[in-house]
């Protein structure tokens, strides 16, 4: 009786964990956070579905309409994956946010032949140093039956937005880090973990991963752009003016990006452009 009784608590449990969770992000009262969860899961047909941009490229907008047309069980096949941390989950979000090869002459966005290895090492660092931030599994194991991205990405809120902080980080000292975690994994208790760690470390012995850095860096910032309408990169946008394209943003501990990175059409580099500068200059496609 305890036993059933403990099992039928994990969807309010889970349900109350994601209100919390989505409150503290979004700085909103926790009935207006329940609302919020309650609209993730609009009419085929509404206007809620978030949108990523794909410029000239025929081959994103053909994944992302094919991701929009998936079957439930499709999208429960896929909501298992992003709740598996830490290897499925990397492997959900390089599918999710494909590359973008068609940009106004800034070259490729979210590409890199390792970025699925670099995503799932982030994930594998976290698990080592804050494993709190990491989500109960029989919570993820819950969410990901919905069928619903939102429903796994609510409860993954925090060591997605850690797992974007790392790469904010020297690089020589990351990989160092990695290292460390992976060799920690590999002698863990959690089967889990282990076996992640083990396959992870092959990699990192075998595979360049620098190429992979920056194209994780733009899927990180894509999925946590998403809970505040922001702009992925891609995005085309005007500042002030001036016509430029999106290629990153740079966060906080909570909240909406502070930031984007902008490479402005009328000249070289990259620019750090307030949030609040920013206008949209061009149509996506929903996802």
């Amino acid at each position: 009786m305890n036993g059933t009784r403990s099992r039928r608590s994990v969807p309010d449990r889970a349900r109350r964990r994601a209100i919390r969770a989505l409150a503290a992000e979004l700085g909103v009262a926790y009935s207006v956070a329940a609302r919020l969860l309650k609209d993730r899961n609009p009419a085929p047909d509404g206007d809620r579905r978030p949108r990523f941009p794909v410029g000239g490229d025929e081959h994103r907008a053909w994944m992302f309409a094919a991701r929009e047309h998936r079957t439930f069980n499709g999208r429960v096949r896929d909501t298992r994956l992003a709740a598996d941390l830490p290897l499925g989950r990397a492997a959900h979000l390089v599918g999710r946010f494909p590359p973008l090869r068609a940009t106004a002459g800034i070259g490729p966005l979210y590409t890199g032949d390792g970025r699925e290895t670099t995503l799932a090492m982030l994930y594998a660092v976290l698990a080592h140093e804050t494993p709190h931030l990491l989500p109960p599994r029989d919570e993820l194991d819950w969410a990901a039956e919905l069928g619903e991205e939102a429903a796994v990405d609510i409860p993954c809120a925090a060591v997605d937005r850690a797992a974007r902080h790392l790469l904010d980080q020297d690089r020589w000292q990351l990989w160092v880090r990695v290292d460390a975690a992976l060799a920690a994994g590999e002698d863990a208790t959690d089967r889990w973990f282990r076996d992640a760690a083990l396959t992870l470390g092959r990699e990192l012995r075998s595979t360049s991963l620098r190429g992979s850095v920056d194209g994780a860096r733009q899927i990180l910032d894509a999925l946590l752009v998403e809970p505040y309408d922001g702009h992925p990169p891609g995005t085309r946008v005007q500042v002030g003016d001036r016509p430029g394209t999106v290629v990153g943003a740079r966060w906080a501990r909570t909240g909406p990006p502070t930031d984007y990175l902008v490479r402005l059409d009328s000249g070289p580099g990259t620019h750090t452009v307030p949030s609040s500068d920013l206008t949209s200059g061009s149509e996506s496609v929903p996802v």
